[in-house]
């Protein structure tokens, strides 16, 4: 009678800036059964650097690092290596964390409050093509769904020949976001963003960020604040 294969173990990269918790995390996944950790990184650079030479199934990712944080990072691998699945596992469980790195592609998402057995879970859940998300997390995304936040019917047709893009831009000057604040919130450079602003602004007439507030109310494409 011939024996069943052991299931493969997961190929996994580390990435956190720490230095004693990335390695903490290490040793805490090298003895876990299904886990190899082939690979550990400082910051996001580094992370994409080891999923491009090493090709691992999982990259654990911390959010807050250096260089290239884990937002920005879990974008780029999950566009130029979608063969690999990214896990986040972080200290912060707040929307400006959580909501961003989903959106840029991560499959799981874990507090660093999780045990061992959870991060296989997650990991194993990940490559089975399911959510790996914490308890905890998963009732956070059931709140915000079911408590949907309002917003302005946007009109039919965006004014003044404006892109979809150029539109979005403009909500989030409305909304007194700085020219970094929208670029990582649309996951692009500041570059960009100066240059949907000058596209927007020639279209409209406008000369600076005031305007284009009162531009946004006066067209009706948000509302002015209960009071």
């Amino acid at each position: 009678m011939t024996q069943e294969a052991e299931p493969k173990s997961a190929r996994v990269v580390v990435a956190d800036d720490q230095t004693v918790v990335r390695e903490g995390i290490v040793m805490l996944l090298g003895l876990l059964p299904g886990i190899e950790v082939v690979g550990a990184a400082g910051d996001g650079e580094e992370a994409l650097a080891l999923v491009a030479g090493l090709a691992p199934d999982v990259v654990l990712m911390d959010l807050r690092m250096p260089r290239c944080d884990g937002v920005e990072a879990t974008r780029r691998i999950r566009a130029e290596h979608p063969g690999t699945q990214v896990v986040v596992l972080t200290t912060f469980a707040d929307d400006e964390s959580l909501f961003p790195a989903l959106a840029a592609g991560a499959r799981g998402y874990l507090t660093k409050d999780a045990g061992g057995d959870e991060i296989v879970r997650a990991v194993h859940s990940v490559l089975s093509g399911d959510a790996g998300l914490s308890p905890g997390i998963q009732r956070r995304l059931l709140e915000r769904l079911a408590q949907p936040e309002p917003g302005p019917a946007a009109p039919s047709e965006p004014p003044d020949g404006l892109t979809a893009r150029e539109m979005e831009v403009l909500l989030l000057i409305a909304e007194g976001l700085s020219n970094p604040e929208i670029a990582r919130r649309l996951h692009v450079s500041t570059a960009t963003v100066k240059t949907h602003i000058n596209n927007l602004f020639t279209k409209t007439g406008l000369k600076d960020r005031a305007q284009a507030v009162r531009y946004a109310y006066a067209k009706g494409l948000v509302r002015p604040p209960a009071g």
